[in-house]
């Protein structure tokens, strides 16, 4: 019997994303202060849709907004790991990030009675240290990588990439890999950036991002009898109105279309007991 599942996660950055970036003067950290409205609006539309996300939370959204982000987890939400701040693993040395790592599932561990079993890198930048700490640290997934689309698989360790070099892979580890893509990430498509002389152009019609999500979904249920397929949305982002009013639409029709709602923690279970 065919059946395809939706991640629907949620990177509630809030502040943080902006102070790594450096960005610490008023109007940035105003935009980060929104995604607490943001965060209740979406609350409010998966209790009235009964789904169960995943929130990928920082460690200092956590110490920042404890009510809020109390909420979610009394909502029944997965909580999963986002560092503690939003710097990238990678631009960590090894002891910085394990350190963070430690950190902030603590905060994890007093929010919601239990230490994370996900986690995803801010920025989807893993250091060559990551797979094996999340290991060290019992965890059973990761949603940071992109090679697929619609199906798990288990990370990897001990790659080696050159460039004169045929690419070595490392061994499968037990992580699971609950991929990603930044088409289906709401902050590209929506979120105008500026700074340091670049400028991200964002602020695309909902409508038109609305199609291409629900399309891959159609696709997936084209070619797999089995699937997941998983959505990145930031509350800063999707909370805006027009906004929101896609992300029901896109409910509304996957749920019209058979689509099964799970965290990601019970999808990469479902993934493991089916290989």
């Amino acid at each position: 019997m065919a059946r395809h599942i939706v991640c629907l996660t949620f990177d509630f950055d809030a502040l943080s994303g902006f102070i790594a970036r450096g960005l610490t003067t008023p109007t940035p950290i105003s935009r980060g202060e929104f995604g607490v409205v943001g965060a209740e609006r979406i609350l409010a539309l998966l209790h009235r849709f009964g789904i169960a996300a995943t929130w990928f939370i920082p460690g200092h959204t956590i110490a920042t907004y404890p009510e809020p982000c109390r909420h979610i987890a009394q909502a029944g939400h997965e909580i999963a790991h986002h560092g503690w701040t939003h710097v990238p693993p990678a631009s960590l040395t090894r002891t910085q990030e394990e350190a963070g790592l430690v950190r902030a599932n603590e905060a994890i561990q007093a929010l919601a009675g239990r230490p994370a079993r996900g986690y995803r890198s801010p920025s989807w930048d893993l250091s060559p240290h990551t797979i094996e700490l999340l290991l060290q640290h019992g965890f059973l997934y990761d949603s940071s990588m992109m090679g697929h689309d619609y199906l798990p698989y288990r990370a990897r360790t001990g790659d080696r990439i050159t460039l004169e070099e045929p690419a070595a892979f490392g061994p499968e580890t037990g992580l699971v890999e609950m991929p990603i893509s930044w088409s289906l990430d709401d902050h590209p498509h929506f979120e105008y950036f500026r700074a340091d002389g670049v400028t991200l152009p964002g602020l695309r019609a909902a409508g038109g991002v609305l199609d291409n999500w629900y399309d891959d979904f159609d696709y997936m249920t084209r070619i797999q009898d089995w699937g997941v397929i998983t959505y990145t949305c930031h509350p800063y982002v999707i909370g805006r109105g027009h906004r929101m009013l896609m992300l029901e639409r896109l409910i509304e029709r996957l749920q019209a279309r058979g689509a099964v709602f799970l965290t990601m923690e019970d999808a990469a279970r479902e993934w493991q007991a089916r290989s």
